[in-house]
């Protein structure tokens, strides 16, 4: 009898323990978050090269400052659980084995891949070297300041996407290949100091499938619902980015717009290619 009430009381001081923690974590939320955590990447149907159709290697500049891409850039520091698009991949890269790879591929193929330190260089990180007052002495002292890196600076991202044409379904259908986060800077003179020179660094490349399985498990910010946000990888197969297309496949080495073309004529070519690309759907389901 002793050892029944013993067990009961045992009982009791648990469910007790356990309801004062959900009570806890409620005052910080109504209810736990389980559907994005725990989401997994709608997989790539198979696909048949005897049903490629037709096919375009496709470059997208997402300018991250225009107000429907502000979800990948915010925040710009991570707050609790949610960061933003460029601190998860380079969290993926530091803690889940993503690889990074170099840009001086020309073909952007991802097949070098670079080492931390060439990521951390890419990214501005590193060590400088500054003069402070030590307060015992009264002297100046050099003292060492790490760098983190700067990735308040990627404010556009580079997209490759296989567009291709599915005769087994009669549609075109879009792939996204791999992401360059670029960085916009302004130029240092010999002093260190900045100047109004405005530079642009691509940093690296990053396969998107591999990175996928993060993307599906961290949420975007939802603007006009809290309680219906939805993932990064949902944001990008879902298309919901604003962007330009930057170059297409070409005999010319896969050249970029803006080598033959500057300012408005740029965005002139952009329209003109995302029209043929609308022509050449058309044209294929004439066949």
């Amino acid at each position: 009898m002793m050892k029944k009430i013993v067990f009961w009381l045992i009982g009791v001081m648990l469910l007790a323990t356990g309801i004062g923690l959900q009570a806890q974590d409620n005052l910080k939320e109504v209810y736990v978050r389980e559907h994005i955590p725990h989401k997994k990447p709608v997989p790539y149907e198979y696909m048949r090269e005897a049903d490629i159709m037709w096919s375009k290697v496709v470059y997208r500049m997402i300018d991250l400052r225009q107000k429907q891409n502000l979800p990948l850039y915010y925040p710009t520091k991570p707050i609790g659980g949610r960061m933003n698009l460029v601190d998860l991949l380079l969290w993926g890269i530091d803690n889940e084995g993503v690889r990074a790879f170099s840009t001086n591929d020309p073909l952007n193929e991802f097949t070098a891949q670079m080492t931390i330190d060439q990521i951390d260089q890419a990214f501005a990180a590193g060590t400088d070297t500054t003069k402070t007052t030590d307060p015992t002495t009264g002297q100046l002292v050099e003292v060492i300041v790490e760098n983190p890196r700067k990735t308040y600076e990627v404010q556009k991202l580079l997209i490759k996407e296989k567009w291709f044409f599915d005769k087994n379904h009669s549609v075109m259908k879009v792939r996204i290949i791999g992401i360059s986060p670029i960085r916009v800077y302004n130029r240092l003179d010999d002093q260190g100091m900045p100047t109004d020179e405005i530079l642009q660094s691509q940093t690296c490349w990053i396969y998107f499938p591999e990175i996928r399985p993060i993307l599906a498990n961290h949420e975007i910010f939802n603007r006009q619902n809290d309680s219906q946000r939805i993932s990064f990888d949902d944001f990008f197969m879902q298309r919901r980015f604003s962007s330009n297309i930057f170059a297409v496949s070409n005999v010319y080495d896969n050249r970029w717009n803006n080598s033959y073309t500057m300012g408005v004529d740029a965005l002139m070519e952009a329209e003109k290619q995302k029209e043929w690309l609308f022509n050449i759907e058309h044209d294929l389901w004439e066949y």
